[in-house]
């Protein structure tokens, strides 16, 4: 090769050994030079395609070489072209090997010389091996020629040229005369192909070409099919899943059974390149191993992948072997990798496994090791019940958190932002606030936004978030973005409940007391005292002018945007104040004439208010502001994602709304709607039941046994006449419920809770009958009235409540409904018929009491009747079941101590109710639910036969500030003492209603159950 092309490697000796960039250059352009006139030499006539004939092939293959190396060099090189493409049509291999490179390397798709190529290109595509199997000397190597034609067209990718090639690409890759190299080439080109072009190949009809190359007997060609899956299931996952069969089983036999060649195992690993890009193939599917029966058999291929994964996982050792150590590790991060994926369909051993397998690789000193595994960490805590066990490994993530490597430190507090929950949001918190005094400037700006983020989302306390980000400011200030006191001003107005507001006022106060404070805490002083600053006006020394001059103190050191917020301050202060006006009037004379226009206006405007406006009109105007209406993503979790991205394991975090936050956000929202949380609707006791109620005998009474009846004016019916009306009683007795049937109404009320339809009330007169459906906040309740009387009912009408915490649309038969704005006097049922009604409902907010039913109508002989009811429309119909195991119940129930969160109530059950505890009745209860209250029974958290645990999600409609729906999390445990005839009901949930509404209709169903 030296003899050959010696001046090839005179020209790159020359090149490596130019002292000077300058000098390389001048070196390139002589050669150029020289090429260009060898090329065209101006006195001898060129080729049809533009060639120079009169140049030997050693010359062109020369100069062909070093326009190539220029290239690369990275210099232009715009001439030659036709040289190259003489070179590809040659039948000569050496030749045709030189013209493919450079067309690579000099040429595009988009180049007009290109259309001169396409068909040789698609002749050396299409190539077949001499049948006599005879090879003459210097002649074409046909396999050889498809790989160089088969790089030359990835490397081109022209989109002309792909629509003219690829049919051609994939008849090499599928047919069985292709050598193993060829296959290995088009696999390869046709990924970059589709990779230009993705919808070159049709997934449903390819599919089975590709399960027949996944069968290939050489792991090359089954490594750059798997390439080329990847590829394609990434864009059309659908038309590749009926695949994961066939990858099963080859990751399988590499796995499981070591099978593999010789030449493809690596440190006694077989082929880790393949076992990875295998297992990236499965990440594609999430779901694939949901829905199956894990160990029973009938899916084969689900069973194989967890066992592969599991063998991975568990069997992986550190080896001392560099290289060995790293396919090691490389292979189990992907399956880790996949076990993240398959999230909580994913066996409860594996998960754990990994976690244990994770809280080993982030203690060890490999710092790459270390970083990939808080990485896989973060985002495995992410699944859930995952995150008690990245908590056990805290501390260690904490010394990661001051470790020298900077990745190792950002992926670090990835985790803990991850892992952070009520229980150790304050020590994390405390940690990380402590550890940024002495962070470095580049990790600063992110560990701020973090905390702040952190102390927002899981502070039971808002004081506490305020004085984090006043510590925040006074040790990054700098790195304090205007999102986050934006935020904290935002949340104080939001909340005016307790005495957040005042507190806030009175901490800023103090903080911007000393003459040196950071510019960011004057600018959220300014804000909440001009807001909020009257609720500490009366504490000595934070009086409206020590306000001012606190305030006051800092203008002349502050910038122009500060300055804007001092003046309104300012404003407030003086509208509050009367000592305080003449403190500010001077401020507004100067500011007049500033040179910012912002602070030149405001001061104007200020200044006149007074004399163009009235005092009421100005009050109005300098009045605090109202509530935020924040329905959008919160600032800071927007700035998060865009420093990070949208998919990473804190942005996910982020978006996440914490139990924490729904809780303020149904306080937010009942403020909103000026309803007290507290407010609950008024029940229909005992004695209000019994003042609906007749005893034979006293009709003509208006009272009996010192019972009060309820007397009602009586309205005509639409068809009697006037003079029928003045001939009417005008104080008609009203008929209520019967003594003697208020159990048996209580009863089939308790038992429509539980149950889709049955009779809700029935008398001699009347039956109420009902069917009720729920999906997630929302309700379907049909009503049938049916008359059982031998004369029509008349007046007929019916009056529901409609509670704040309860949307509804009611239609129904014409004039039934009652709704105080009609003149209709209600509709006349018949004998043997039904009047209907239909009810849309939305549940806003947890409540205690079903709403009011009032059913009022007229018999035929005057008696006038009036049946207080209740709709068995109560919290557990918007449920959701929940299916926790063990660990992941425990957690949540640890978490939810407190009075304000549990509800409990020993209820011992007469003897006469029961012939006593036994399991069959357990299982009653255990069914009612389930099937009844709609909780998600949680196996494996019971010891004994005698305690039912079980979750469900309260579902409402309502939307939190960030525009989510607000949930309830509940869980229930059902606790019976068989030789004292009792049962122990617990409740939990984030809200207090909620807790004690199931409470109340768990005591009841265990009474049915009996």
């Amino acid at each position: 090769m030296s003899t050959q092309a010696r001046g090839l490697n005179n020209f790159i000796s020359d090149l490596r050994n130019a002292k000077s960039k300058e000098e390389e250059s001048t070196r390139v352009e002589v050669e150029l030079a020289k090429i260009r006139q060898k090329f065209n030499p101006g006195d001898s006539k060129l080729a049809a395609d533009g060639s120079n004939p009169s140049l030997s092939s050693y010359q062109r293959k020369k100069y062909v070489w070093k326009l190539a190396y220029i290239h690369v060099l990275g210099y232009e090189v715009d001439f030659g072209h036709a040289e190259v493409l003489s070179l590809v049509r040659s039948k000569k291999f050496n030749e045709k090997t030189v013209g493919y490179v450079a067309l690579s390397l000099l040429l595009r798709g988009s180049d007009a010389s290109m259309g001169s190529i396409v068909d040789t290109i698609k002749a050396d595509l299409t190539s077949s091996p001499d049948p006599t199997g005879k090879k003459k000397k210097g002649a074409v190597k046909n396999d050889a020629v498809q790989c160089l034609a088969l790089c030359s067209l990835a490397n081109i990718s022209g989109l002309e040229l792909i629509q003219a090639m690829h049919v051609e690409v994939q008849h090499i890759l599928v047919s069985k005369t292709s050598t193993e190299q060829v296959k290995k080439k088009s696999a390869l080109c046709l990924l970059r192909l589709t990779r230009m072009s993705p919808d070159l190949i049709s997934g449903r009809e390819f599919a089975p070409h590709m399960r027949e190359l996944l069968r290939d007997q050489h792991l090359g060609v089954v490594t750059s099919v798997m390439s080329l899956l990847i590829g394609l299931a990434s864009q059309q996952p659908m038309s590749y899943e009926c695949l994961i069969p066939n990858v099963v089983q080859i990751l399988s036999l590499l796995v499981m059974k070591k099978e593999c060649a010789r030449e493809y195992m690596y440190y006694h690993i077989p082929s880790p390149v393949l076992q990875i890009k295998l297992l990236k193939f499965l990440q594609l599917y999430p779901n694939a191993i949901e829905g199956h029966d894990i160990g029973m058999g009938g899916n084969e291929h689900v069973n194989q992948v967890i066992n592969v994964v599991g063998r991975i996982i568990f069997e992986t050792e550190v080896s001392e072997s560099i290289n060995k150590s790293n396919a090691d590790h490389a292979i189990l991060f992907e399956a880790l990798n996949l076990v993240v994926v398959w999230g909580t369909t994913c066996p409860a051993k594996l998960l754990q496994g990994a976690m244990g397998r994770l809280g080993k690789f982030i203690s060890i000193r490999e710092p790459n090791i270390r970083y990939l595994g808080l990485m896989v960490m973060a985002k495995l805590s992410q699944i859930e019940g995952s995150v008690e066990g990245a908590k056990k490994h805290q501390a260690t993530v904490i010394v990661s958190l001051k470790d020298a490597d900077i990745s190792v430190r950002r992926r670090a507090l990835d985790l803990l932002f991850v892992i952070c929950d009520t229980d150790n949001a304050e020590r994390i918190v405390d940690e990380l606030v402590a550890h940024l005094i002495v962070a470095e400037a580049n990790i600063r700006e992110e560990m701020v936004l973090k905390i702040a983020i952190l102390a927002e989302k899981y502070a039971t306390d808002l004081r506490w978030y305020v004085d984090t980000i006043l510590k925040l400011i006074s040790i990054s200030g700098d790195y304090v973005s205007d999102s986050i006191w934006h935020r904290v001003v935002q949340i104080v107005t939001n909340h005016p409940q307790g005495d957040l507001q005042s507190y806030a006022a009175a901490t800023l106060f103090v903080a911007v007391t000393p003459h040196r404070c950071h510019e960011t805490t004057v600018r959220i002083a300014a804000y909440i005292l001009g807001e909020f600053g009257f609720l500490i006006a009366e504490r000595p020394g934070m009086s409206g002018e020590d306000q001012f001059r606190v305030l006051h103190q800092h203008w002349f050191i502050v910038d122009t945007k500060t300055r804007v917020i001092l003046t309104t301050a300012y404003a407030k202060l003086a509208n509050l104040y009367e000592e305080c006006r003449p403190l500010v009037a001077p401020v507004f004379s100067r500011s007049k004439n500033s040179s910012d226009v912002e602070i030149q206006q405001r001061c104007v405007e200020y200044s006149t208010m007074r004399e163009a406006f009235s005092p009421e009109s100005i009050e109005d105007l300098l009045r605090e502001m109202p509530p935020f209406e924040d329905k959008r993503r919160s600032a800071l979790e927007v700035r998060l994602m865009e420093t990070e991205g949208e998919n990473s394991a804190a942005v996910t975090k982020a978006s996440t709304p914490s139990e924490v936050e729904q809780q303020r956000a149904l306080m937010y929202a009942h403020m909103v709607s000026n309803q007290p949380i507290g407010e609950e609707m008024e029940p229909i006791d005992e004695e209000e039941e019994e003042g609906y109620m007749v005893e034979e005998g006293s009709a003509n009474n208006s009272t009996s046994h010192g019972k009060t009846r309820v007397v009602v004016g009586n309205k005509p019916p639409n068809d009697k006449k006037v003079e029928d009306i003045e001939n009417e009683d005008p104080n008609p007795v009203v008929v209520g419920i019967p003594k003697d049937l208020i159990p048996a109404m209580r009863k089939a009320f308790s038992n429509l809770c539980t149950s889709p339809s049955g009779v809700l009330f029935e008398n001699s007169l009347l039956q109420v009958g009902m069917k009720h459906e729920y999906i997630g906040a929302q309700g379907r309740i049909s009503v049938f009235f049916g008359n059982l009387h031998s004369t029509p009912l008349q007046n007929f009408r019916v009056k529901i409540d409609q509670p704040d915490h309860l949307r509804m649309q009611m239609q129904g038969t014409q004039d039934l409904l009652d709704d105080d704005e009609s003149d209709s006097f209600g509709c006349t049922v018949a004998t043997k018929t039904q009047a209907k009604l239909l009810i849309l409902v939305e549940v806003a907010a947890p409540f205690v009491d079903a709403p009011s039913l009032r059913i009022t109508f007229q018999t035929k002989e005057g008696e006038q009747h009036d049946y207080p009811l209740r709709l068995p429309l109560v919290v557990t119909c918007f449920m959701e079941p929940v299916n926790l195991d063990p660990g992941a119940f425990i957690q949540r129930w640890k978490s939810l101590e407190g009075p304000d969160r549990e509800c409990q109530e020993v209820m011992k059950l007469p003897s006469s109710a029961s012939s006593g505890i036994d399991e069959g009745y357990m299982d009653r209860i255990a069914s009612v639910v389930v099937d009844g209250l709609k909780f998600g029974r949680c196996n494996g958290v019971d010891p004994t036969p005698w305690t039912v645990s079980g979750a469900a999600t309260f579902r409402t409609g309502a939307k939190d500030m960030n525009g989510h729906n607000i949930n309830v999390g509940c869980l229930l445990r059902i606790e019976a003492n068989p030789k004292a005839n009792a049962f122990r009901v617990t409740t939990r949930t984030l809200h207090p209603l909620c807790s004690q509404a199931i409470k109340n209709i768990v005591l009841v169903s265990i009474k049915l159950a009996s």
